[in-house]
């Protein structure tokens, strides 16, 4: 997709409704830099339909400071995987000024104190604290869509290993087949190494996610959005900013972690305006009535285009439209022999105990078995010591045997060279009250929006 002067006019082109509608005296207005409400026309085409009421955005990150004015009323009891301890009504993130707090600001705060406000301020969120692994954020998953989650939000990434199919783990592929199963609807950011490294990065590579990039408030793609085949859509991301678990209002900051926590928002208003509509027609509809500029068709940073709320609640899409997103799952689960439920394949009679033939063959065959199998360990460990010694140069420092956390995520410290999500440094918070400027940028106050 070509990113030109061209794509810049269609985005002005759509950029703002003609006839404003006060929103309701509930929800304050969001602050001028928060330039997505006007080019998603929220408060004079998407607010007077919905806000969000009745959908509950599981927010799987760092947790959630629930005690903050603006997230009080609308953070639920959730869980916290990563230390066993607590509800996820804290934000245990070390790194990044409380990047689960941040994503779910930008779902659902309320804006009474900060000025600061989600676009889908009538929604609640349920927090869950979990590091980014496969069979963490599975089992995160699995919560998630058993207390009542209808879209789940995953503002994490960690690039995938090459012996996973579908570039998935597989026991996360489980728990989004389960998800599916379950009517609801997984969203997470594509990754933030799209200018350096590129690499794959999970859960967004994922089958049956809707992989979100992120552009600007010029209409161009973040530099540093994942550039990959399995990107479905776009959301802005960069010059977003966002409240940090101390309270503090960042005006600006750059991530697909914005990108996707908009659009969980999105689809959260989506599902409370269309109750009825089910999590596989929801990701149609958002797909089809996505914004595409340039040539037509899909592309590796934006996928099949910039979201737009506004013709996602207005305008009708057939039911013979395309759906990649379950149409991959789909697929996923016709080659693996899975199951549409989300549970593992296999037959608990075919795998279960050795069946004994005759007397003392079931205990002296499970034996010789395992003497092999722990002489082949031991065999084995000793030739990938030797290998990984061979392969590692004078002074470097050892072989990672996990995949490296991605994105501003909970799975520790930030690895360069991935760049922060949200907090800019050394910026002072915007004013407690009222709107605060327009982010800086080459873009300024009067540039185009992406689109509605």
């Amino acid at each position: 997709m070509r990113w030109s002067l061209r794509a810049v006019a269609a985005l002005s082109a759509v950029g703002l409704g003609l006839a404003p509608v006060a929103p309701a005296h509930a929800t304050p207005g969001p602050g001028q830099y928060q330039w997505w409400f006007k080019s998603w026309s929220i408060q004079e085409e998407v607010w007077p339909l919905t806000k969000g009421k009745g959908v509950t955005v599981a927010v799987i990150d760092t947790g959630v400071n629930a005690s903050l004015p603006d997230l009080r009323n609308v953070v639920l009891p959730g869980k916290n995987f990563r230390t066993g301890e607590g509800d996820g009504r804290k934000d245990v993130d070390q790194h990044n000024e409380g990047h689960g707090t941040a994503m779910a600001s930008l779902i659902a705060s309320q804006g009474t104190s900060s000025g600061f406000v989600g676009i889908a301020p009538e929604a609640k969120i349920l927090p869950i604290a979990s590091s980014v692994s496969g069979p963490q954020t599975a089992e995160s998953v699995r919560y998630a869509v058993d207390h009542g989650a209808k879209v789940v939000n995953i503002s994490q990434a960690s690039e995938t290993a090459d012996s996973y199919p579908n570039l998935c783990p597989p026991e996360l592929l489980e728990a989004i087949k389960y998800a599916a199963k379950n009517d609801v609807v997984i969203v997470a950011g594509t990754g933030n190494s799209g200018n350096f490294n590129n690499k794959p990065a999970y859960p967004a590579s994922c089958p049956g996610v809707v992989a979100v990039g992120a552009l600007g408030q010029d209409g161009k793609p973040w530099e540093s959005t994942q550039r990959q085949d399995y990107v479905t859509v776009g959301a802005p991301g960069a010059g977003v900013g966002a409240i940090g678990k101390s309270g503090h209002v960042f005006t600006t900051g750059a991530g697909t972690s914005q990108a996707s926590a908009l659009t969980s928002g999105a689809v959260a208003l989506m599902r409370s305006h269309f109750p009825q509509m089910s999590a596989r027609e929801i990701v149609q509809r958002l797909t089809n009535t996505a914004k595409d500029f340039g040539p037509t068709g899909k592309d590796d940073l934006v996928g099949y285009g910039v979201i737009s709320i506004p013709r996602a609640l207005k305008q009708d899409v057939p039911k013979s439209a395309p759906n990649p997103v379950y149409e991959r799952l789909d697929k996923a689960i016709a080659a693996g022999g899975g199951k549409k439920d989300g549970t593992a394949g296999g037959d608990a009679e075919s795998t279960g105990a050795q069946t004994e033939s005759d007397e003392g063959s079931g205990i002296l065959l499970p034996l010789a078995v395992g003497g092999i199998v722990v002489v082949l360990v031991i065999a084995l460990g000793g030739f990938l010591i030797v290998r990984s010694r061979k392969k590692t140069p004078s002074g470097a420092p050892p072989m990672q045997t996990m995949p490296p956390p991605g994105f501003a995520g909970p799975g520790g410290p930030q690895q360069p060279p991935y760049q922060p999500s949200f907090q800019p440094p050394n910026q002072p918070p915007a004013p407690p009250s009222g709107p605060a400027g327009p982010p800086p940028g080459p873009s300024g106050p009067s540039g185009p929006p992406p689109g509605r």
